[in-house]
């Protein structure tokens, strides 16, 4: 089982996939609590994030479209001003008013990023109807190949999805609560050289 370099022509598939990856996500629920609008704007929300990150880092998904990973490369974990204010009309079409709630989560995010270079798991996600058969773990497998000697972060809502990330060498480093009634995240950092025994 691998996964392949996403392209722009796998942008709506993608899209669509982490949609129904995230429905149930704290972070997403946060955002977005009432679950019809949540349905109708995570799809228009990862295109978005598809976008900026491919322009940021590598993107991959699983040869069925079952699951996929947006990455950021090191120096580029966090959104510039510049970047934002060129997405400010697409973001805010998407968010509507849970913009305000959207960039609470997004703070909370950045001051808990470490310091230094790494390569940045921005988003990993599987179709609910495939979880459970390694595709995850596939798309991940192919972002953290191309790490090298560089550690490699990721933050996650969900403590279920702790495992997974633990089989592939990332080791917790922090707990934290977004303010305001916000969703607790879990830190993790894959060290520098950590050669994986997980096959794609």
């Amino acid at each position: 089982m691998t996964a392949r370099p996403a392209t722009a022509a796998d942008r709506a598939q993608v899209a669509q996939l982490l949609a129904a990856a995230f429905f149930d996500d704290a972070a997403m629920a946060y955002i977005f609590p009432d679950p019809a609008v949540r349905r109708v704007r995570l799809p228009r929300l990862f295109a978005i994030l598809f976008d900026s990150d491919g322009r940021a880092g590598p993107r991959f998904v699983t040869a069925g479209g079952e699951a996929a990973t947006l990455w950021r490369s090191p120096g580029r974990a966090q959104v510039g001003w510049l970047e934002m204010l060129a997405q400010a009309g697409p973001l805010l079409r998407a968010l509507g008013t849970a913009l305000p709630r959207a960039l609470r989560v997004g703070d909370a995010i950045d001051a808990h990023m470490p310091g230094g270079d790494f390569l940045y798991l921005h988003i990993a996600g599987c179709d609910p109807r495939h979880q459970g058969r390694g595709h995850g773990s596939a798309a991940i497998a192919a972002g953290l190949a191309q790490a090298g000697d560089m550690p490699a972060y990721l933050e996650t809502p969900n403590p279920l999805t702790i495992p997974l990330y633990t089989r592939h060498g990332f080791q917790l480093t922090g707990e934290w609560d977004v303010p305001k009634g916000g969703p607790r995240f879990w830190s993790m950092l894959r060290p520098a050289g950590f050669v994986s025994g997980i096959g794609a």
